[in-house]
């Protein structure tokens, strides 16, 4: 049988040891590698863990320790596929949404920063006294890109006329050596900074993470009751007293005339004295007192006459993707959703807001209505806890052959997105589109964190166990000076990014760490941003950036490696 499965045979015994055991069994290799990353991930020491990021680092101890525990190429591309494919879906509408606040200027910024990058390669190069090819390898290390070292190779590959022969063969393997020389510090110098500068600038990621709630609508929120006195709004529908403020950031629930309780709708209209609840933050609710007259220490019962509410699970394809207001709730059904919760967070929803796989609304409405709309949105816990396999498959398909397209540079240089950088394309466009007709693109929140994380451990003990047995030969060799050489690289990109971000952009630093790690185009990063975090940010500013930074430093690399030969 392959040697890739685990058999009877190939089970420990008295004459084999344990790297004979791991390096036969290519599944059991993977899950310890995993699982012993997981535990050295939860050793915090001086306050510092490594959390899911350690899996890599001991697929690197793993590969040093001997060679033949390198795990195949498939694994991590299958993880790397998953982890970027699932980020696009779930960040796609913050990322749109960000490039069109001031994601052009982050993406600029990251680029000229990355250019700046190169062009220390290049005095490094010149200082050491390295061939071109090693400088763009250690370019390629120093922001752990391995499209852009593939890239790199292939162009010498393409100018093989213009390169003595003998030299030919050292220059195809010099950028792989420094690439695996340069690569262990792009990644853990990388946390290392971002260790730093949360302790210089005292960094307080949950009050980051309320003012992104608060700035996002998600924050606290609360039901008020209001009295109409405010002769400006008397005799007016709610709809045209509400069409004043545009966004009020607050949804009205019930409103009691006389000693009816009835669903508050867009025809309604109010009359002085009436009663009216409005559900939403402090700050919304502030807007809505204004509007109506003044706060009611009377309070309207939640339940009462006709009017009942429900929590429901959003299910139903028919509603997944489509905005509340296409649903028309208040015309079909009498009714309004006053909350929606959507992973760990609460929030009041707009007309505009897209409905997800597996959120929770709570729905006001007619007694008599209440399971009509239940069945309406589905409300199968089942159903959500289910991925739909085909969307899931049909986009990554799509994300691969996105990156497999070669584009044409000048002097007969291509440039492709690769496994990351086509996935994470589709994912976020997909993201943003939630349904294309019958079919819906987006997971249910659950089962986008589960792949993500799968694909995350599997990417990192993959590239782990490969980068392993370069790492121990360069001790051996004495590849100290480049090791330095790339560890400058990587330093001067993420504080410069940092600095840059926090003082010209004024961005909180779980922003910022999800840029440095976009701008590395490292996963490993993200996962420690995000469990330091606790927040979306490192995610939305990750996608943000990245795709523009996997793109220029794969051109960077190019014309480091071009220029420099032909020079």
């Amino acid at each position: 049988m392959s040697g890739s499965i685990l058999t009877f045979a190939t089970l420990p015994g008295f004459m084999q040891g344990p790297a004979d055991v791991l390096a036969s069994n290519t599944i059991l290799l993977l899950f310890t590698v995993i699982g012993l990353g997981y535990l050295v991930g939860n050793i915090r020491i001086f306050g510092f863990k490594l959390g899911v990021a350690a899996v890599l680092f001991v697929g690197i101890a793993f590969g040093a320790v001997d060679g033949r525990l390198a795990l195949p190429d498939y694994i991590y591309v299958i993880g790397l596929v998953l982890f970027v494919y699932a980020i696009g879906l779930q960040a796609g509408p913050g990322f749109f949404g960000s490039f069109r606040k001031r994601g052009l200027r982050l993406n600029v910024a990251a680029i000229i920063i990355l250019a700046a990058g190169a062009g220390a390669a290049v005095a490094l190069k010149f200082a050491l006294g390295l061939p071109a090819p090693s400088a763009a390898g250690l370019f390629c290390g120093a922001l752990t890109n391995t499209p852009a070292l593939a890239a790199t190779v292939e162009t010498i590959e393409n100018m093989r006329g213009a390169i003595d022969p003998s030299l030919l063969e050292l220059y195809l393997e010099s950028p792989v050596v420094t690439y695996g020389l340069a690569y262990p510090f792009g990644v853990l110098g990388v946390i290392l900074w971002l260790f730093v500068f949360t302790k210089l600038l005292r960094a307080d990621f949950s009050k980051e993470a309320a003012e992104h709630m608060r700035e996002s609508g998600a924050e606290a929120i609360e039901s008020r009751t209001f009295r109409v006195t405010n002769p400006a709004v008397e005799g007016k529908t709610v709809a045209e007293t509400l069409s004043a403020l545009g966004e009020p950031g607050f949804v009205l629930s019930r409103i009691q005339k006389g000693d009816a309780i009835s669903v508050v709708l867009g025809s309604t209209t109010l009359s002085k004295g009436d009663l009216i609840v409005a559900v939403g933050p402090a700050e919304a609710l502030e807007r809505a007192r204004i509007l109506f007259g003044e706060r009611s220490t009377q309070d309207l019962p939640e339940t009462s006459g006709q009017v009942t509410y429900r929590r429901i699970f959003v299910s139903s394809k028919n509603v997944i993707g489509r905005t509340i207001r296409e649903l028309r709730l208040h015309t079909i059904f009498d009714a309004t959703i006053t909350r929606l919760r959507r992973g760990d967070v609460d929030f009041v929803p707009g007309p505009d807001t897209i409905l997800e796989s597996g959120d929770r609304i709570r729905v006001v409405t007619r007694r008599e209505n209440i399971e009509t709309i239940s069945r309406f949105f589905g409300d199968s816990l089942r159903s959500i806890s289910e991925t739909d396999y085909l969307s899931l498959s049909l986009g990554i398909v799509l994300g691969v052959f996105l990156g497999m397209i070669a584009l044409p540079l000048p002097n007969g240089m291509v440039f492709r997105l690769g496994f990351a950088g086509g996935p994470l394309i589709v994912g976020l466009v997909l993201g943003k589109l939630e349904r294309t007709g019958p079919v819906v693109w987006g997971l249910p929140f659950a089962a986008n964190l589960v792949i993500r994380q799968v694909g995350l451990v599997f990417f990192l003990a993959g590239i782990g166990t490969k980068a392993g047995p370069g790492f121990g030969a360069t001790f051996q060799s004495g590849g100290w000076g480049l090791i330095a050489a790339g560890a400058l690289i990587t330093t001067f990109v993420s504080v410069a990014a940092v600095v840059v971000c926090t003082r010209l952009f004024r961005l909180p630093l779980s922003a910022v760490m999800g840029i440095v790690s976009g701008m590395h185009t490292q996963p490993a990063v993200l996962a420690y941003a995000n469990q330091q975090t606790d927040n979306e940010l490192p995610n939305i500013y990750y996608a943000a950036v990245y795709p523009a930074s996997m793109i220029a430093k794969i051109i960077l690399a190019q014309i480091i490696v071009s220029t420099l030969l032909v020079s």
